[in-house]
């Protein structure tokens, strides 16, 4: 074979993988936070400290589903805090009462408040250094694993709720 075919064809076929490098430049993925849900929102969040010092103190917030998927949270953490559970209190017969919450969902577009009277995160052996004026971390665990935290804002016990 004649050695300008052979430049000829070599140059033609190393232009291939070039024109498929023109156009848009690739876009770098989107960060995942790894202590986030997608869709998930809090608003309204504190940590409210018990009027007796070694009491729990409880956590309440608002909590919304703007994502495409129902979400069921089964769990709770609080930082600096020896253990914390979803709680729920309601009305047995004449009495009220409290205990461990179910494992409870929230569909998309939906919304559950995590309120006094009602459901709230309950917090145990709360560290000395959660003072009234500080923040708390607090983690929602989810079905799967999957974990979404926020902070709270520390309110003494006698503070609006």
């Amino acid at each position: 074979m004649n050695k300008p075919i052979i430049a000829a064809l070599m140059l033609a076929g190393a232009s291939i993988p070039l024109a498929a490098c023109g156009g848009e430049p690739e876009q770098p993925a989107e960060a995942v936070d790894a202590n986030a849900i997608a869709g998930i929102e809090i608003t309204n969040a504190r940590l409210v400290l018990p009027p007796v010092s070694g009491n729990p103190a409880a956590v309440y917030f608002d909590l919304g589903n703007a994502g495409e998927r129902s979400v069921t949270f089964r769990n709770a953490e609080v930082t600096g805090a020896g253990r914390a559970e979803i709680h729920q209190s309601m009305m047995e017969g004449e009495k009220m009462v409290m205990g461990e919450a179910h494992p409870q969902t929230i569909q998309p577009g939906g919304s559950l408040e995590f309120a006094p009277g009602g459901m709230h995160v309950m917090v145990f052996d709360l560290a000395e250094d959660m003072t009234a004026g500080g923040t708390a971390e607090v983690t929602l665990v989810a079905a799967g694993g999957k974990r979404h935290t926020f902070t709270a804002e520390i309110q003494a016990a006698g503070d609006d709720r």
